[in-house]
């Protein structure tokens, strides 16, 4: 066989083994489960955890090594995941990031740091494969195997400065803690790449049935929105009379309902894919989108349209998804919608309110409705995936989804709500550009 076509066949056995084992085929997750709550009590624990253990080698059950400044430097970096800034979205580059580092140096290079400085004895010896076995459940295996493998090599580059003569490291019983490291680095590897390939297996069975469910939901929208064209048909053969009028607005109507119920599919599937959103270049006009929202959303009744009030002060231009954003005004205005309906008293025009305006640079569009308001304690939870103040009827999906799609425009979406004083919704976006035929006076669509 020639040279090159016994490379070419390597290769391809390589790939044909990776891909069956799950090495190309798994998506990167560097958080693993990556919720608020989990990262505080992974802060949490990594704070406690370094203070109590301090005390055991250092007062208790004294080892030949243990250094209480250098404790406390860890401990801090567990407080540095419980801040809000990284533990409030997971997601995000900068939490991303934060978590990698903190468990980097304070597994896979203080471990072995310490394990070297105590000569590899017993006890340190299973800490450091209690190091690997944590670090494969805290973050995906190829970062694991990345971050054991430098922060070792680090660690050892760093003790041969401080200790040249190395110890009694390549003694007789080294050895023997290389076959126990290696066994438990290759167990935590088997299993981390196992889990990987499960969590993948079920989100793909999970797309596969939402792809699924929505193709048989698409199929009778369609056969709405065909009703709808002919009424619309059957609406132009009376014109001139009053069921004309009404023949139209049923089929304005049905459209409206296929419309929203094709965003509501949307959702759903973008809530079930993981991570980020896909990054969209388009530059979306935020009057173009509000307008459209207000114009098509499905109102129970002419009289509830009249309630909504447009407000332009000066339009401004994103880089985003525009298909996404009507889907977060969608939910906005139907949220507002409902709480306005809660009050009990007849709704008056205005009282749930459209505002787009630019300020310091940005571009704001905040939902403002006079309705109950929300609680605090609710105001803190209300972006988080499946929780809901109304659990009877509501998934907890549609905050949660418009949170993505804001920050995957590079924004922020937050709340300004007290109970009985109504709530504001606030989107700040970063401009792609400001319309330069526009003035900034006010406009106002009732």
């Amino acid at each position: 066989m020639p040279k090159g076509d016994r490379f070419s066949f390597l290769e391809r056995v390589a790939v044909y083994v990776a891909s069956r084992i799950g090495l190309v085929t798994t998506s990167l997750t560097p958080i693993l489960h990556p919720t608020p709550l989990r990262l505080r009590w992974l802060g949490a624990l990594t704070f406690v955890g370094h203070l109590l253990f301090a005390w055991v080698w250092g007062v208790w059950l004294v080892q030949p090594y243990e250094n209480f400044y250098l404790r406390g430097v860890m401990a801090s970096l567990g407080l540095l995941l419980m801040t809000d800034t990284v533990s409030r979205d997971p997601t995000r580059r900068l939490s991303v990031l934060a978590f990698t580092l903190v468990f980097w140096i304070q597994l896979p290079v203080f471990f072995s740091w310490m394990y070297f400085c105590n000569d590899g004895n017993t006890v340190w010896l299973a800490s450091y494969c209690a190091m690997i076995l944590i670090s494969y459940h805290v973050t995906d295996w190829r970062v694991a195997t990345l971050g054991v493998a430098s922060g070792t090599a680090i660690a050892w580059v760093l003790f041969l400065m401080v200790d040249p003569a190395a110890g009694t490291l390549l003694d007789k019983t080294f050895p023997v803690n290389l076959v126990v490291i290696g066994f438990s680095w290759a167990s935590a590897l088997v299993l981390g790449v196992s889990s990987a390939n499960r969590r993948q297996e079920q989100l793909q069975n999970t797309l596969a049935t939402i792809g699924i469910m929505a193709h048989e939901l698409r199929t009778p929208l369609a056969t709405m929105a065909l009703v709808g064209d002919a009424l619309r048909g059957e609406a132009r053969g009376q014109a001139g009379t009053e069921s004309e009028v009404r023949l139209d607005k049923l089929a304005q109507r049905m459209h409206a309902l296929v419309r929203n119920m094709n965003h509501q599919i949307d959702l759903q599937i973008a809530n079930a894919r993981p991570g980020r959103l896909p990054v969209y270049r388009e530059q979306v006009s935020a009057a173009d989108v509000v307008r459209e929202v207000v114009h098509t959303y499905p109102y129970r009744s002419a009289r509830e349209r009249e309630h909504v009030v447009v407000r332009i002060r000066r339009d401004f231009l994103f880089t985003g998804s525009r298909d996404l954003f009507l889907q977060v005004i969608v939910n906005l205005v139907k949220n507002a919608l409902k709480a306005l309906a809660t009050n009990g008293a007849p709704m008056q025009p205005g009282q749930l309110t459209l505002e787009i305006d630019v300020s310091r640079e940005r571009g704001r569009i905040t939902v403002t409705d006079q309705g109950p308001g929300i609680d605090a304690h609710l105001r803190a939870r209300i972006f988080e995936p499946f929780f809901s103040t109304d659990r009877s009827t509501r998934h907890g999906l549609g905050l949660a989804f418009c949170k993505r799609v804001v920050q995957g425009a590079g924004g922020t979406i937050r709340v300004r709500s007290e109970p009985g004083a109504g709530a504001a919704f606030v989107i700040d976006l970063p401009l792609a550009r400001v319309p330069a035929t526009q003035n900034s006076s006010l406009f106002t669509e009732p």
